[in-house]
């Protein structure tokens, strides 16, 4: 039988032309491509069966972020499953109006990573908020039925106030108000802590002074000393951060000493 081998040329243009269709037909579609968690024996009704008992619920979530979702159910029809893309499909908790027989995300948070895939990779991080095991949920700090359910975007919000009104539930003491606020503040907790997790201990984005001179940091004309503010930072740096280093211990914000200390 003649053997036959393909110019090597000629492999490595059908592998790009086949990586370029799949491509093509991921970045083709206008919405997010899903499958709505499972409930056995049940099916899908479309949001607008939810709307006769959680009028509540649904009155304002035309505007919501998850609003949109639209899938055929088995008859082929087109119908908007965005309840059911989180809660599951409907027609069992239709007909027995149970708990039991729909799936409530506040319990766990696998409905919500199906699709945010990066958020479980951040909740597998060191240092974290509890979600991962069950001690908060999403919606703690993410409303899904009203406006955008990303607090760090804004919204029809002021960025830093939907921030920090979302961090406040939790933080009070860190949020303020205080006499000597930290700029920082202003533009929202996020801009020092990612909220999902972190490698760095208090969820920060960075380690020790690295995360301070982000913002605070100015040309330096020595190579023996660390300036800032008119004063030579080199040994305060090496005593740790500089909220840890006996220097700017209310580094949130002072309601005593605008130099951040209590």
């Amino acid at each position: 039988m003649p053997y036959f081998r393909a110019p090597k040329n000629a492999l490595i243009f059908g592998g790009i032309t086949i990586w370029a269709i799949l491509l093509v037909s991921c970045v083709m579609t206008d919405r997010a491509i899903l499958v709505p968690p499972f409930i056995p024996g049940a099916s899908i009704v479309g949001s607008s069966a939810c709307t006769k008992c959680h009028a509540n619920i649904t009155r304002g979530f035309h505007d919501a972020t998850h609003a949109h979702l639209l899938m055929k159910d088995d008859a082929g029809q087109t119908k908007n499953v965005s309840c059911e893309s989180c809660h599951g499909p409907a027609s069992l908790h239709i007909k027995a109006g149970t708990r039991e027989t729909i799936i409530n995300p506040k319990i766990s948070p696998d409905t919500c990573l199906q699709c945010h895939t990066n958020a479980r990779s951040e909740f597998s991080l060191p240092h974290t908020h509890p979600v991962l095991g069950g001690k908060i949920s999403c919606t703690c700090c993410h409303d899904p039925h009203a406006g955008d359910a990303n607090p760090t975007t804004g919204g029809t919000k002021n960025l830093a106030a939907s921030v920090n009104a979302t961090c406040a539930k939790c933080h009070p003491a860190q949020t303020g108000p205080f006499v000597f606020q930290h700029e920082v503040m202003r533009e929202g907790c996020t801009m020092c802590h990612s909220p999902h997790g972190s490698v760095n201990d208090k969820m920060l984005k960075a380690r020790n002074v690295s995360l301070c001179y982000q913002c605070h940091f100015q040309p330096q004309s020595s190579q023996t000393t660390i300036m800032h503010g008119g004063w030579d930072h080199s040994q305060n740096v090496i005593r740790g951060a500089c909220w840890s280093a006996g220097c700017h211990e209310a580094i949130h914000g002072s309601n005593v000493n605008s130099n951040l200390r209590y």
